[in-house]
């Protein structure tokens, strides 16, 4: 209640005179939350409440800018307060993509409205921008798994034979991914990130993009197209994908010349986020108590899988997730 008060007194500064409500407009998986300012006359500001104990709202900022000198529909920035973590933003709406495609709007359209910024992000890259995704980044990601979806969420006998054959699975993983070219990367560009803006048409809004960094060009694609929120058929993001490579190249991007060669990038590079996410699942609900997530554990899951039955040196994983699928159908989980 003591945040509201501030951030009440905050815009009370800031509009002097006129009245408003605040409502929640949103939260992530992390400390920071957004809550929407509804003026009498209709009009609306978004305020991100970032707590400085556990989030700094710099790097938001920093991205904001970089985003925006691309083209991309991103908020703009209102007003600000670092020290107390408050920014006042312009509102992209509440209609996310998913929202949007659940209620039937055209898939190829917001898909090509999404790559066409992603594009134009990639386009404005720079190494010395943003943090690298680098080696120390990425498996600290990949021990996520271990550490809590198989430490906590499917307890397994996991013992030191079986952590050996996961870290050298792991630098296989990792040795691909740093192969591939580089770009800026939201790191969730999916469909709670995306906004089916109205004021905006074919320019998706873009938000959450604080823990951008610079790395493999086919990352963002990955959250786009195996999207833990969403399933499309594969033959259809394999259209999509093609679509993206061709314009890729027109633009002078980095992806492969091959595009067997970019595809294995996209799922090598699948399977590290997905190895990923299922830990940070398992952490947001083992940890922080936050149960939101484990429904989409199994889309994840199933990516996972599909994508280490293609490639062989990725069998000891796919035996693990045998292993963790029968546990876990064994210890009873619904989800």
């Amino acid at each position: 209640m003591e945040r509201i008060k501030q951030i009440q007194d905050w815009l009370a500064s800031l509009f002097p005179g006129r009245t408003f409500t605040l409502a929640p407009a949103s939260a992530d998986a992390s400390f920071r939350r957004y809550l929407r300012a509804c003026f009498a006359d209709g009009s609306t500001r978004i305020v991100m409440d970032a707590p400085p104990a556990h989030e700094d709202v710099r790097p938001w900022l920093h991205v904001q800018q970089l985003f925006r000198a691309a083209g991309a529909h991103v908020p703009e920035v209102l007003a600000q307060d670092v020290e107390r973590g408050f920014l006042l933003l312009t509102d992209l709406g509440s209609t996310t993509y998913l929202a949007a495609l659940t209620d039937g709007a055209d898939a190829d359209a917001l898909y090509r409205a999404a790559l066409d910024t992603l594009i134009a992000i990639q386009r404005v890259s720079r190494p010395d921008a943003l943090p690298a995704y680098d080696r120390v980044l990425l498996k600290r990601e990949l021990d996520l798994f271990p550490d809590w979806y198989i430490g906590k969420h499917i307890p397994i006998d996991f013992g030191a034979t079986e952590r050996n054959m996961l870290a050298a699975v792991f630098e296989k993983i990792i040795a691909v991914n740093l192969a591939e070219p580089c770009v800026f990367v939201h790191r969730d560009y999916h469909s709670r990130n995306l906004m089916d803006d109205g004021d905006k048409p074919g320019a998706p809004g873009v938000i959450d993009f604080q823990d951008a960094v610079y790395g493999p060009i086919t990352y963002d694609l990955v959250s786009l197209f195996k999207d833990a929120y969403i399933e499309w058929e594969e033959e259809r993001t394999l259209d999509w994908l093609a679509r993206y490579w061709e314009t890729a190249r027109k633009a002078g991007l980095p992806v492969r010349a091959d595009f067997g060669d970019f595809f294995r990038d996209y799922e090598w590079m699948g399977v590290q986020r997905h190895v990923k996410v299922l830990g940070i699942f398992g952490r947001l609900f083992h940890r922080d108590g936050k149960d939101g997530y484990l429904a989409n554990m199994p889309l994840v899951a199933k990516y996972l899988r599909a994508a280490c039955a293609r490639y062989g040196e990725l069998t000891p994983l796919l035996r693990l997730l045998d292993k963790l699928e029968n546990r876990q159908v064994q210890a009873g989980y619904t989800f």
